[in-house]
């Protein structure tokens, strides 16, 4: 199988999806990417992954993968969505964008605060190559609630405030196996791996 580059600069990311898609994919191979990193001024969470799986694809010459995600609190109209890395501004501040969300949330009854934590993968292959500029996309869904006050020590970003469907904890409090088994951009990495397998 061709090597395949990850569009990010951040190496636990990286072997996130090398550790879940090589088991998964027989000879699978992923390389870092370290090119320049695009403007992502995408209106969905597909737009701005294809944004840097394109950068990445035409830097490297090789097929490129890229993921773009975030909570959507369906009594906020879906948002922070495609903004929950700088929810509450520059600089980027998982504290502020956390505080800001249970600020905007303190209202809201508990019936209504269902949200989800959305991953999509994006694949792009360069002009190069014999599937030259094939793109596509996948995307999943972890949905649960918010709690109304942080917990656990585990994770980042939203991790304390969201508590899965069918669980009574939030993802901050689950261990890393446990999250890394349930989660959004698990869910994503699954249909990758069985669309790549295809």
């Amino acid at each position: 199988m061709t090597a395949f580059v990850l569009a990010t600069h951040n190496q636990h990311k990286v072997d996130e999806f090398r550790q879940m898609l090589s088991a998964r994919i027989p000879g699978f191979e992923l390389v870092a990417y370290d090119g320049p990193e695009p403007i992502e001024d995408g209106d969905s969470f597909a737009a701005n992954a294809l944004i840097k799986a394109r950068a990445a694809a035409q830097h490297t010459g090789l097929p490129a993968l890229a993921d773009d995600s975030g909570l959507v609190v369906h009594a906020l109209d879906g948002a922070p969505g495609i903004l929950s890395a700088r929810w509450a501004g520059e600089p980027k501040s998982d504290q502020r964008n956390l505080e800001l969300v249970l600020e905007q949330m303190s209202a809201v009854p508990a019936a209504e605060r269902a949200a989800a934590f959305v991953c999509c993968i994006a694949v792009v292959w360069p002009s190069t190559a014999s599937d030259a500029g094939r793109e596509m996309t996948v995307e999943a869904r972890w949905s649960g609630t918010l709690a109304t006050a942080p917990r656990g020590e585990n994770g980042f970003g939203y991790d304390p405030i969201f508590v899965p469907d069918g669980l009574s904890v939030t993802s901050a409090e689950m261990s890393p196996a446990e999250k890394n088994d349930q989660s959004h951009r698990a869910r994503a990495l699954e249909l990758l791996a069985d669309v790549l397998t295809q």
